[in-house]
């Protein structure tokens, strides 16, 4: 295996490649900051433009002995198009000069033929009547699928004697003529010949993967089962990879860490290009592709890719990554990205045999599940909803919730400076207040109630509280970002890199919204 690094940090490497229900063959991978190629290894003309490369009409007649004079190959089952693999010397085809071997059959009397199977196109070729219209074009990579040889005057063998095996695109064993039953021996015309041509073994571009948005897995679609040593990448429009076989543990890992370090880097530069159109209260904080438990799971679907962003005072889920400004509208799902709980899980909270996976449990109580394909992966998405979640606390400051107390219509705000005050609904009169480091203990019913236990700063009593609410969930979770957004103000590295993820964000608009520039509600003592 050739594996190396070069200087314009790309990654180069021979693989094998499954790629549906073909036998796996040799690849070479080749990734850049921005795409990944994957190339084949193929017989093309190097040099030399011969004039038949073009498009050609060509009439000729059925002879007798010989009938029009040629083998084909191929067909659409093979993914190609059916191609001229011999020529008889002497005959129809050969005396017209316009036919070559590798000359891919477009149209035969005006019919389409190019996505036809080989025994279609035999039976057209057969009941076409003695006088025969040819459209074809000359396939520079044809010599690969003839197992032609690669000395310079590609001089045709059959296919048996040049691989040692048949070829899949074998010859239909006809040679078109009018008595199929004919068995003499038609000899093959050489390769055309032309001036200054040349055919190399060379590889050549399969498949051009673009990072931007692309999805990285080492998991069998929609399933929880892990490919060994083995993954895949797909663009965003859907072009696929097929699924690259490596050597190694550690040399899969090392390909799936330097993939996803590129799309990462091309989705962080994607960002701060979008930022540049969005309000500071509307800033992309991240995204990226995930898969989602599926709650009902219907026959081998577990998981569907979603593409996740944290964008302002949401989270929002997509179907596939917004582009457009209108898209952003057309979410299939948007929460409040403090009224929601994140949590990476770890051991028996693991649902099946996925390792990087995380939950996001609603306001509604709701438990989704998702799924990356790495840790570093599942870090970055920690990260990202705890930063999200601290600028949304830090921009509203206080958050009011409906509560009923001893049947009285109440409000609870909790208040990031203050701390927890409830008022009177009707009158807005305060009937208690308490600052969060006076909170020493809270339990639910998983309803509606919640009972707080603060603590009296003058008697050191504990002092319940009981409200109900008819939002729960929403109502513990934004407490829950309340208090680690104070947590988080206490943390030396979480202001450093807060700092660091709010400088781009700064420069791009002429002033940030503080504390001071937010109303509050004001209660009457």
């Amino acid at each position: 295996m050739d594996f190396k690094t070069s200087n314009e940090e790309t990654k180069t490497g021979i693989y094998l490649l499954q790629d549906g229900s073909e036998e796996p063959f040799n690849i070479r991978l080749h990734l850049a900051k921005d795409i990944l190629t994957i190339q084949e290894q193929d017989v093309i003309c190097v040099s030399g433009e011969p004039f038949y490369s073009s498009e050609r009409t060509v009439t000729i007649r059925r002879q007798t002995i010989g009938g029009f004079g040629l083998s084909i190959k191929g067909g659409a089952e093979h993914k190609i198009p059916v191609v001229i693999s011999k020529i008889s010397k002497e005959q129809k085809a050969e005396l017209s000069g316009l036919l070559f071997i590798g000359d891919g059959i477009l149209q035969i009397n005006g019919i389409n033929v190019r996505s036809y199977r080989h025994e279609e196109v035999v039976q057209v070729l057969r009941n076409a009547g003695e006088e025969v219209t040819l459209t074809v074009s000359f396939l520079k990579r044809t010599p690969a699928f003839l197992k032609l040889p690669l000395c310079e005057d590609c001089s045709c063998v059959p296919s048996d004697q040049s691989s040692g095996t048949s070829s899949p695109l074998c010859d239909s064993g006809l040679h078109l003529n009018y008595h199929p039953n004919n068995t003499d021996t038609l000899s093959c015309s050489s390769w055309p010949m032309s001036p200054g041509l040349r055919w190399e073994k060379r590889w050549v571009d399969l498949r051009l993967i673009p990072l931007l948005h692309a999805r990285l897995s080492q998991y069998v679609p929609g399933t929880d089962i892990c490919r060994q040593n083995a993954f895949q990448v797909i663009a965003v429009d859907g072009v696929c990879s097929g699924v690259i076989q490596c050597p190694s543990v550690d040399e899969c890992t090392d390909w799936l860490q330097a993939i996803a370090s590129n799309t990462s880097a091309l989705t962080k530069h994607n960002v701060k290009k979008i930022n540049r159109n969005f309000p500071v209260n509307q800033q992309i904080i991240f995204m990226g592709w995930v898969d989602e438990k599926e709650q009902d799971s219907v026959q081998d679907r577990m998981y569907t890719s979603k593409f996740l962003a944290l964008r302002g005072s949401s989270l929002f889920k997509f179907s596939a990554p917004p582009v457009t400004t209108w898209d952003w509208t057309r979410a299939e799902k948007s929460f409040t990205v403090y009224e929601i709980m994140f949590k990476i899980l770890k051991g028996n909270e693991l649902v099946d045999k996925r390792k990087h996976c995380f939950s996001v449990q609603t306001d509604s109580g709701e438990d989704i599940f998702f799924s990356v394909g790495l840790e570093c992966e599942l870090l970055l998405w920690e990260k990202a909803f705890q930063m999200a979640t601290f600028f949304e606390v830090e921009r509203i400051q206080c958050k009011t919730y409906a509560c009923i107390v001893d049947s009285h219509l109440m409000g609870l705000t909790i208040d990031f400076s203050m701390g927890f005050v409830c008022f009177d609904a009707a009158t807005k009169a305060v009937l208690w207040r308490y600052k969060f480091s006076q909170l020493k203990g809270s339990s639910d019913d998983g309803k509606s109630k919640i009972k707080f236990l603060f603590q009296n700063p003058d008697t050191k009593l504990i002092e319940a509280k009981e409200l109900e609410f008819s939002n729960l969930f929403a109502v513990l979770h934004c407490i829950h970002a309340f208090f680690a957004a104070k947590v988080a103000c206490l943390d030396p590295m979480f202001v450093s890199s807060r700092n660091a993820a709010m400088a781009p964000v700064v420069s791009a608009t002429s002033t940030l919204t503080g504390p001071s520039q937010i109303s509050k509600l004001k209660y009457t003592s």
